[in-house]
């Protein structure tokens, strides 16, 4: 029995590997494609504080590799956000023979879900928050004080907190799944409401950019996704942990796993 599970967790380090080789080759194609429009898409990142720095302030740069290394960090991150679909397949091919048909069915749309709620909390923070967040920053200069941001920190900055928004538009997502397999309950969601507003509190302050503006406008959607979240998982079943899987049948012992491990390593001269 040692050996089968030797053969089986192998088997699935090998597959493992195969899919992250897959995604990190469509990274760096992604890489490859971006690189030749990096200047371009760094003055669209750009734009939300280009458009509120008062005259005669720009964007400086301290070290002569500077903007290049910029340019390639730039170009990583958007050869992610291409190759995502292709990521996202291979970690459904990689997960998917162990589930059932019927988490099968309810997985996959989450996958889907996940990535719209991350790019439209990206989209939240680029459009909504860093203009008014930049506009409060800018405005403490004036006088002998002349706003010069530096380009790397710039872009370290609104990757960061791009992030972060994206990262805060995941709590339906996160509800769904946590009540779904029964770790929560949605009546107990339902009775700390006013935990949940604490914590989306501090999750905005230590996420957002640091001015009390930024936090509120961070705070509230966090909020409002949470009670999205609770209103879905509310009308959508509850598998506890330990309820038996439906249509598909009773779930199989490790050693029926183990023993169709051990026929998927054999050779055909094995199997003969």
């Amino acid at each position: 029995m040692d050996k089968l599970g030797e053969n089986t967790f192998i088997g699935h380090l090998l597959e493992l590997r195969r899919r992250v080789l897959f995604a990190v080759l469509a990274v760096f194609i992604g890489f490859l494609l971006s690189y030749p429009f990096s200047r371009s898409i760094y003055d669209i990142l750009a734009a939300p504080l280009i458009r509120v720095l008062p005259a005669g302030s720009h964007l400086i740069y301290t070290s002569l590799p500077e903007v290049f290394l910029t340019y390639v960090k730039l170009s990583l991150l958007s050869g992610f956000v291409l190759a995502l679909p292709i990521v996202l397949y291979q970690f459904w091919a990689f997960i998917a023979p162990g589930l059932y048909e019927h988490e099968q069915r309810a997985f996959f749309p989450l996958i889907f879900a996940s990535v719209f709620l991350f790019v439209g909390g990206m989209l939240f923070a680029y459009f909504l928050v860093f203009p008014a967040a930049f506009k409060f920053f800018v405005s403490f200069s004036g006088g002998d004080i002349t706003a010069m941001p530096q380009v790397s920190n710039y872009l370290s900055l609104i990757v960061k907190f791009s992030l972060a928004f994206g990262l805060a538009f995941q709590i339906p997502i996160l509800i769904i799944v946590l009540t779904r397999i029964g770790i929560l309950q949605v009546e107990t969601l339902r009775n700390g409401r006013r935990y949940a507003f604490l914590i989306c509190a501090v999750a905005a302050a230590v996420l957002s950019p640091p001015d009390v503006l930024s936090m509120i406008m961070l705070l509230i959607p966090m909020y409002l996704l949470f009670e999205i979240g609770l209103f879905f998982a509310a009308r959508l079943p509850q598998s506890p942990a330990g309820e038996a899987a439906p249509e598909e049948g009773p779930a199989r012992t490790a050693e029926e796993e183990m023993a169709d491990a051990e026929r998927s390593f054999r050779t055909p001269e094995e199997k003969d």
